[in-house]
């Protein structure tokens, strides 16, 4: 993948992100704030608490940093999966906000 070819699905998917918590924000008991510059997304709960995804371009990732840890995705086979652990982005973001949400959510690039 070319540094273009990044930056069209990187960018996709910090869309598709800000999407599902719109979604999720419609049912949700207590609503889910973000905010996105220049690739990086910031998502705020009720307790002050983030979770922030941004584009590392140089390397072609994503990073994800929440209350309890960071993680490195890589893009592979048309999804991004964390570089360690193996789990895939959607999954991996649905526990990680539900955890600091307080709250079940189920992401989804749909």
């Amino acid at each position: 993948m070319n540094d273009s070819q990044y930056n069209v699905i990187a960018d996709d998917l910090l869309l598709s992100i800000e999407d599902a918590i719109e979604a999720i924000n419609d049912d949700a008991p207590e609503e889910i704030d973000y905010e996105s510059v220049s690739g990086l997304l910031t998502l705020t709960f009720v307790d002050k608490t983030k979770i922030i995804i941004n584009k590392q371009a140089p390397l072609h990732e994503i990073w994800v940093a929440t209350k309890f840890n960071g993680h490195h995705f890589v893009y592979k086979n048309e999804q991004w999966f964390d570089k360690r652990s193996g789990d895939e982005f959607w999954q991996f973001l649905s526990a990680a906000v539900s955890k600091q949400a307080g709250f079940n959510v189920t992401l989804s690039a749909n």
